[in-house]
């Protein structure tokens, strides 16, 4: 079932591809059809398949010789990686499902910030209903109090960032957070926003010592909140454990 679970995620990440890539162009997900971005030839079948047909073209658009881009597989992989570890961890529960529609959520604007600095408010806003909506029938009301909370913590601390920087938190990463926290309750926020910080801070050195700290580059905080937000999926309550009998 994990290898299966793997397949259906890299499927899926394919789809997911497209999303990320069109929504924030206001194209359509469904037409036209696949095509080579620089030189607009539909995409054959074989073409199509998940990661290997990356690797059977070696990275370039058969008409054009055009190169295309790696996140294209690796987002693929990645989704794969992901449904199979969900289904490792949670089996085949209502959490599983939902875990794979928020670990999808994450691929996708993972997608549109990296390629357009841009998390599109037709993504956030469906999934946000939903997880609004099947928490409260998931979880126990106690349970789903904590989600509330998380998403209040999730909106307001980043929006007061954003007035007291005066525009150094985008309005995407805002609502993104705010979902996370609805998703994730306010103590797994809190992982969240710890990590993705880090990530965000250490990424923006490298940038510094490599380009040097004179060149201004903007930098997709998007991606570092999926992967933090994952992580406290993964390891949040193991990580808050650890804190409290390290220190308290």
């Amino acid at each position: 079932m994990i290898i299966l679970f793997f397949l259906f995620g890299i499927i899926f990440g394919s789809f997911f591809n497209v999303v990320g890539l069109r929504i924030p162009e206001k194209q359509s997900i469904i037409a036209p059809p696949s095509h080579c971005p620089k030189c607009g030839k539909q995409l054959a079948p074989i073409d199509l398949i998940p990661v290997l047909s990356y690797l059977f073209i070696h990275g370039k658009c058969r008409q054009c010789k055009a190169g295309i881009s790696p996140v294209y597989p690796i987002m693929e992989f990645i989704t794969g990686s992901l449904f199979a570890a969900m289904y490792y961890i949670y089996g085949f529960t209502a959490e599983m499902w939902m875990t794979l529609l928020f670990a999808s959520l994450l691929v996708i604007i993972t997608v549109s910030d990296l390629a357009y600095r841009i998390i599109p408010d037709k993504v956030l806003l469906p999934f946000f209903i939903t997880f609004l909506i099947a928490r409260f029938f998931i979880h126990p009301h106690e349970s789903y109090l904590s989600h509330l909370i998380g998403m209040v913590l999730g909106f307001s601390i980043f929006f007061g960032i954003a007035l007291i920087s005066r525009g150094g938190m985008g309005g995407g990463d805002i609502k993104l957070f705010t979902v996370v926290g609805l998703f994730l309750g306010y103590p797994l926020l809190f992982v969240t926003i710890l990590f993705s910080t880090f990530l965000g801070t250490l990424y923006g050195i490298l940038v510094m010592i490599i380009h040097g700290s004179g060149r201004k580059t903007e930098v997709p905080f998007g991606p570092f909140i999926a992967v933090a937000a994952m992580l406290a999926v993964y390891k949040g309550y193991d990580i808050i454990s650890w804190y409290f009998n390290r220190f308290f």
